[in-house]
């Protein structure tokens, strides 16, 4: 390759090497099992922002070393940083949207007081279990007629 077309940001040894990819996905591991453990424990509504934390500092590991934005010029991590900065302030707004709603069911739902109950049939808890399938004869015997 000839010197003159090649960029200085992109030179063979600048863009990290095996070292570094194999420490960002062992990073990203650690915290995907981490994302499964704290799914696992009941922070109440905490567990929405732990979640989008830990999913944040995931999609910011891809971004910096996959996506190279950690080689690239200043001005591609400014706009990839303002949209993880709009993205957060778009879903502040939703949160408080929701947090500030009293009644969850819409107005136009009918009363269930006055609704006719399943029949028995649907009920699995009252009706007989099926029969089970009879096994097919083995090959080459007979089967008699009843």
């Amino acid at each position: 390759m000839n010197s003159d077309t090649e960029s200085s940001t992109h030179t063979g040894g600048a863009h990290g090497g095996p070292r570094t990819y194999t420490a960002v996905l062992f990073a990203l591991m650690f915290l995907t099992v981490l994302t499964v453990a704290a799914a696992s424990f009941n922070f109440g509504s905490a567990n929405v922002v732990i979640a989008l934390a830990i999913a944040s500092v995931k999609a910011t590991l891809v971004a910096l070393f996959f996506m190279h934005l950690i080689w690239d010029k200043p001005v591609n991590a400014i706009i990839a940083i303002a949209g993880f900065l709009f993205l957060g302030i778009f879903l502040m707004f939703d949160f408080l949207d929701v947090t500030s709603r009293v009644n969850y069911l819409p107005n136009n739902m009918p009363k269930m007081e006055n609704a006719t109950p399943p029949p028995d049939t649907m009920n699995p808890l009252t009706t007989a279990p099926p029969r089970p399938l009879e096994p097919a004869p083995a090959p080459g015997v007979k089967e008699e007629h009843k």
